[in-house]
Parts: structure tokens; C-alpha cells; sequence
């Protein structure tokens, strides 16, 4: 991230990237740490997005910093191979990371999950993070663990997190429509 500005009801965050766009793509959606946010402007590699005080909110933003890595991914195109899960880019809630363990080459990360949250998780199931489509390894009591490869460490911001860190978080959609089953059939 190159440059925050804060406006009456939101902010504008400024990130360099090597996306190759161009103003004609302007008012597409990308999703940056998992947020779907609108490209406003670009400028010499340098994207602009417009955040609303209700995206700041719900998302770690809010905690955001100039010089910060932000994940981004263009939008998926009808016809190409989904290589994850559906996401969509509405972040559900932010969480902290409690631990992290090295295991060889690999990270495993423990977060902690508002109980709100919690009822949705699923051993081997999917979840969001920072824009990157993980798999949930273990559930604890109001936690969870994933373990990430060296080659997601490579091509994402996960590297970069520290213990106490917020990271954007969007449940698994799937879990999201059977859980509004069940307790509409109620």
C-alpha cells in the first residue's frame, strides 16, 4: 500500500502491484485482501479503491498502514478453472492470529474466531483469508488452524503475518446457505 487518504465517509487506499491493467477495466471489481473492492483509478501501476466507513468496519483495514502487502486477484472470468472455493469477496469478520507454529516448510497459523463464527467451521473445509482460499486443518474452542506451503507463502501476504495480526476472513459460502436452511426449516 502507497498512500491512505481519509475522506468524510471512508478512505482511499493507493497500491502498487505488477496487475497489468488499464483504464478501461476501470470499475472492475478485485479483491484485495479478500475485499471486493472497485478500481477507481490507475496510474503507473498504482491502483485507487474507494473503502465506505461499512467496509473499514468489517474489515482489517481499519488497522491498515502505508507500506503494508495487500493480496490482490482479478476477477474470475466465465470458463476458467476455479482453483479453490467460491468466494466473494464480502468479508464476514476480521480475526488475530494466535499462534504459528514452522513445521518443515510450512506454516501452520492458528486464529481465533468470534463464536458468531464459529458454528460455520468444518475440518477440511474451506475458508477465506486475506484473499487466499485455505483449507481449515483443526478446530479448537473458538479457534482454528490452517497450514499453509511454501509456495502460497510465496505468491501471498501470509508470509508477512505475525502473531496478533488481524486478517480478513470470509466463511465459506456453502456453510453459509446450509446453515439459513436448516433454520428456515424451523
Amino acid at each position: 500500500m502507497t498512500n491512505i487518504t481519509k475522506r468524510a465517509k471512508g478512505i482511499n487506499v493507493f497500491i502498487k502491484s505488477k496487475l497489468k491493467l488499464t483504464n478501461k477495466q476501470l470499475g472492475i471489481s478485485i479483491s484485495c485482501d479478500g475485499v471486493c473492492l472497485t478500481l477507481i483509478s490507475y496510474k503507473k501501476g498504482i491502483s485507487e479503491f474507494y473503502l465506505s466507513n461499512e467496509t473499514i468496519r468489517k474489515s482489517k483495514f481499519k488497522k491498515s498502514n502505508v507500506g503494508d502487502y495487500v493480496n490482490l486477484e482479478l476477477p474470475l472470468k466465465y470458463g476458467q478453472n476455479i482453483s479453490g472455493h467460491i468466494c466473494q469477496g464480502h468479508v464476514d469478520t476480521v480475526s488475530k492470529v494466535t499462534n504459528l507454529t514452522n513445521v518443515d516448510k510450512s506454516t501452520i497459523y492458528e486464529f481465533s474466531i468470534d463464536k458468531k463464527f464459529y458454528k460455520f467451521l468444518v475440518e477440511k473445509a474451506s475458508i477465506l483469508i486475506n484473499g487466499v482460499s485455505l483449507t481449515i486443518a483443526k478446530i479448537k474452542k473458538n479457534k482454528f488452524e490452517i497450514w499453509v506451503i511454501p509456495h502460497t507463502l510465496k505468491l501471498t501476504n501470509l508470509a508477512n503475518i505475525k502473531k496478533n495480526d488481524l486478517v480478513n476472513i470470509e466463511i465459506d459460502i456453502l456453510s453459509k446457505y446450509v446453515k439459513k436452511f436448516i433454520n428456515d426449516k424451523k
